[in-house]
């Protein structure tokens, strides 16, 4: 992928909150959602409440410590501790792949509500789309309008449902501000699910894969990172409040796949039918976030400066991952319940990851003389890390 600047800024810095954005809410995001507002009706407003909250604190932390300093995270993480880099790529790597496998096989059963296909047939079929968008000619630009149109689905999809179904609206936001009960495994999932592990980093590496770097593009990081955030939090409410009305009004969702449940409880078959272009949109974006941003975390460059043969073995190398995550998929099968613990591990992922950037930001070597980060970043930023630390915590203690 060509990495020099072709394009404006504010373009890039688009096509960087759409990935983000489409990343966040994909078929980990649309299962989780789904089961744990079964589980826990409008108390769940809470969890996507605080995910709101620590994605906003987050994405603006680590989108403006990559593009201030021009480094991706792992090269960042070597210069604090050398080898740093290499466990925090480990860590992203190995989380990307388990759940790129739920995000093909996510695409795979969007084809077969939609034509009747094995979710394993479908999964290659999507795997195979996604392969020819990453090989084409202008790869970068196919992939943000790609992703960019998959969200306008997503959110047409979503308005309809909400449309057709009695949202109790009143019992969702007392119980998002006053939760009768808080749980904090579903906080550490959803949160892990939406920005945890790859995600939280395919923002700042798009943005430098499209030639943004320095301090005089902190505006555009702003822009690409509160967009982003926007888009992937009206998704994550008109989800919830979706699944909330079709559980208040004392429906259960099926634990195979209770995210089909909400759209087929909610508008019959039409909706089922909608649901998968859903979960097509989500498997597909996802796919494409997930396997640019882990293969980026392997290119240990000291800063992407558009090196012809770099670019070629990472087409190869995104290939490579799209490949072994749908063969994956295609020999175990359902992602449902994968997609729920990977989202969880993730979510512990996260304070780490972001601790390593909050200490990049204070060093003047790593971020050049003169720049300061903003003493409101770094504190919430701290604040994020110990409060996913305690919850990760009291996560652990509560499955062990």
């Amino acid at each position: 992928m060509d990495k020099k600047l072709t394009k404006s800024p504010f373009s890039v810095a688009m096509g960087a909150a759409f990935m983000m954005a489409m990343a966040a809410v994909g078929p980990g995001f649309l299962t989780q959602t789904a089961t744990f507002t079964g589980q826990l009706g409008a108390d769940f407003g809470f969890a996507i409440l605080i995910c709101i909250l620590v994605d906003i604190v987050v994405q603006l932390n680590i989108w403006r410590i990559i593009i201030v300093s021009g480094k991706r995270a792992q090269v960042l993480a070597n210069e604090i501790v050398p080898g740093l880099g290499y466990l925090l790529t480990v860590l992203i790597v190995v989380g990307g792949f388990f759940f790129n496998i739920g995000n093909v096989g996510g695409a795979g059963l969007g084809l077969n509500v939609l034509f009747g296909i094995s979710p394993e047939n479908g999964a290659v079929i999507a795997a195979v789309v996604a392969i020819i968008i990453f090989i084409v000619k202008n790869a970068l630009t196919v992939v943000d309008r790609t992703v960019q149109l998959l969200a306008v689905v997503k959110v047409a999809v979503l308005i309809y449902i909400i449309a057709v179904t009695t949202v109790p609206y009143q019992s969702a936001i007392v119980h998002t501000f006053a939760p009768s009960k808080i749980d904090f495994y579903s906080i550490v999932t959803i949160v892990g699910g939406t920005v945890g592990g790859y995600i939280s980093f395919s923002g700042g590496h798009r943005l430098l894969e499209g030639g943004v770097r320095g301090k005089e593009n902190i505006k555009y990081v702003n822009e690409g990172a509160l967009t982003g955030i926007g888009v992937a939090s009206v998704i994550r409410v008109m989800l919830f409040l979706a699944g909330l009305a079709v559980v208040l009004a004392g429906n259960k969702l099926d634990p195979t796949n209770p995210a089909a449940s909400i759209f087929k409880i909610a508008a019959g078959q039409f909706g089922y039918k909608f649901f998968g272009i859903l979960l097509l949109a989500a498997g597909m974006t996802s796919t494409i976030g997930s396997s640019f941003t882990s293969i980026s975390f392997l290119d240990y460059s000291e800063k992407a400066k558009g090196d012809s043969s770099i670019a070629k073995w990472r087409s190869v190398a995104v290939v490579l991952f799209i490949v072994a995550s749908t063969a994956v998929f295609y020999v175990v099968g359902s992602p449902a319940k994968v997609l729920v613990v990977v989202g969880a591990i993730n979510g512990l992922i996260l304070p780490i990851a972001l601790a390593i950037l909050l200490l990049a930001s204070t060093r003047s070597k790593i971020m050049g003389r003169g720049y300061k980060h903003p003493k409101w970043l770094l504190v919430t930023g701290w604040l994020v890390v110990l409060f996913m630390a305690y919850a990760g915590i009291r996560t652990i203690l509560l499955l062990v």
